[in-house]
């Protein structure tokens, strides 16, 4: 979390009362909530609906709610997978893009996607059709898509786990269903959580510009080391990579690597403590042997040269090492 984020949740606790409640504390709760909600909404430039959710995961239930055949790329994250009913799935290429192009897509049916893919990093172009976006890993650091409906995610950008929001341009778009924030969720608002999320927002953004050379470096050192880059052609976030180490699994690989004092993941945060095989590699053609040796690596506001040269001295080692054992 940005030090604003945790100042501003510390803040929201000793604010605390219920915001939908009558009585002074609560309006001035109330207040202080949709402060948070404006300045979230000027943050991410988004003239229209905020609603606070408990993060991504809701936020997509509330958006894909009462959809049928909504068109989702093979990729897509488990929670709009889940929330999507019976969708339509759209095949991605080898490096994770889509493949069916924009001209296959229906302009009159939904497609939601995701703008960065969470394992992979991978950047889909804007398409026809493109009205939910799925923008966890993106808000806040990307410009957003021109879409209709857009997933945020707080802890993503710096801001404080357990909240999240959906950027709603017209709110005939979801359906209602009674409770709070008005009327398309329940349960009490987290005021703490809006404030942290609003001020990880407003905090500086100057350390993103440094991403793409620091991803590079690693890049570099992975291949030089005879690694793979996982969809290395496609335009890709810079704060997600994902690499294989050919021979080597990914459970390993996490165990040796937090020896070292890295932590990682295999596939989406999400699921990666199951260790189930990843649906995205598996969508972009790697088989099951091969999609169990990748990792994710995350490049956050903390991340620095030292960091990365650090962490490309340990994967070097690690895959020399397992490899001679091996051979």
């Amino acid at each position: 979390m940005r030090p604003e984020a945790v100042a501003a949740v510390t803040e929201g606790m000793a604010l605390w009362a219920n915001p939908s409640s009558p009585h002074a504390e609560g309006r001035a709760a109330r207040a202080a909530l949709e402060e948070a909600r404006g300045r979230i909404a000027r943050a991410l430039d988004w003239p229209h609906h905020v609603i606070l959710t408990s993060g991504a995961s809701e936020s997509a239930a509330i958006a894909l709610r009462g959809r049928t055949g909504v068109r989702v790329a093979a990729v897509e994250h488990d929670a709009v997978l889940r929330a999507a009913e019976r969708a339509v799935i759209l095949r991605v290429d080898a490096e994770g893009m889509l493949a069916d192009g924009a001209a296959a897509l229906d302009p009159d049916a939904a497609t939601a996607l995701q703008s960065a893919n969470s394992e992979t990093g991978v950047l889909q172009p804007a398409v026809a059709g493109f009205r939910i976006a799925d923008c966890s890993q993106s808000a806040g650091k990307l410009p957003p898509p021109d879409a209709d409906l857009m997933i945020v995610s707080a802890h993503k950008l710096g801001g404080p786990p357990g909240i999240g929001a959906l950027l709603v341009r017209d709110l005939g778009m979801i359906a209602p269903t009674g409770g709070q924030e008005r009327g398309y969720r329940g349960g009490t608002e987290n005021l703490p959580g809006a404030l942290g999320f609003a001020a990880a927002l407003e905090a500086p953004r100057d350390w993103f510009a440094a991403m793409p050379a620091l991803r590079g470096t690693l890049d570099a050192a992975i291949l030089e080391h005879g690694g793979e880059i996982v969809a290395g052609t496609s335009p890709r976030i810079p704060t997600i990579a994902a690499y294989r180490m050919p021979g080597v699994s990914s459970a390993v690989q996490l165990i040796r690597l937090d020896m070292a004092g890295f932590a990682v993941s295999a596939g989406s945060a999400c699921s990666s403590g199951s260790m189930r095989p990843s649906h995205v590699l598996a969508a972009m053609g790697y088989p099951p042997a091969a999609a169990g040796e990748v990792v994710r690596v995350s490049f956050g506001w903390t991340t620095t040269a030292d960091d990365v040269a650090r962490f490309a001295a340990a994967w070097a080692r690690i895959a020399t090492d397992l490899r001679s054992r091996a051979a």
